[in-house]
């Protein structure tokens, strides 16, 4: 699923739930009422993923005669989590959310032949990372069974998956098995009969270069590599 197709679902649902929320004005049992007074709560975490690069070509690129044309791809994936609420106060939540999150990114290079014609490499590069994420979770006054909210924070990564010291001929491009940077998103809490049902969009930026050092063409091109994840989770508390 491509971030535009994301963006569009939350804003679809978001609509939704607004004019039921103006509706709901009129409503005066309220779900769950003593749901946040609770100190500590848990549940879990289902997500669709888009996940790419930030690539920065490396100066020779420009220089090779081999490599026309270097550009990350994103593609889809899933996350499946498990949350763990501490109640901070009236707005604010401190979220520990861990999950094993599958992923995607391609790599297309447009490669010059030996009769001096052009190709189409596709390099895949697939990780399964299990993900760390502490954040903040800033939320808006409660009116009757809704409320908005923004969360940010920090998340530290780790690829089981992942080939960096992985000595085979075939040319790949190594990612490095260890990744953290920032996150931000936004949701709206919907408080059921039964449970808190909540639909977020977040995105995650990396901060260090994940390309790991290889003699391959694939790899010499790059100058860096950084993660960056968009995800649309369905949080049920």
């Amino acid at each position: 699923m491509k971030f535009g197709k994301i963006i569009s679902l939350v804003a679809a649902i978001s609509l939704l739930l607004m004019g039921n929320s103006v509706y709901g004005q009129r409503l005066k049992v309220k779900n769950l009422e003593k749901y946040d007074k609770q100190k500590i709560h848990f549940g879990f975490l289902l997500g669709t993923n888009t996940t790419d690069f930030r690539l920065t070509k490396a100066d020779n690129f420009y220089r090779s005669d081999s490599v026309l044309v270097l550009e990350a791809d994103g593609k889809s994936g899933f996350n499946l989590g498990i949350i763990c609420n501490l109640h901070l106060g009236n707005h604010f939540d401190l979220r520990f959310v861990p999950d094993l999150a599958f992923v995607q990114r391609n790599l297309n290079y447009k490669m010059t032949t030996k009769i001096g014609a052009s190709d189409m490499v596709v390099k895949k590069v697939e990780s399964t990372f299990i993900q760390f994420p502490l954040e903040i979770k800033f939320k808006s006054s409660r009116v009757n069974n809704y409320r908005f909210y923004v969360i940010g924070g920090f998340r530290y990564m780790i690829d089981l998956v992942s080939q960096a010291k992985v000595k085979n001929e075939q040319e790949i491009v190594k990612l490095d098995r260890k990744d953290y940077g920032y996150t931000i998103g936004m949701g709206m809490d919907l408080y059921l009969p039964l449970f808190k049902f909540a639909p977020e969009i977040k995105m995650f930026q990396g901060i260090p270069n994940v390309l790991a050092t290889d003699p391959s063409v694939f790899t010499t091109t790059i100058s860096s590599l950084k993660s960056r994840m968009f995800t649309l989770s369905l949080t049920f508390e």
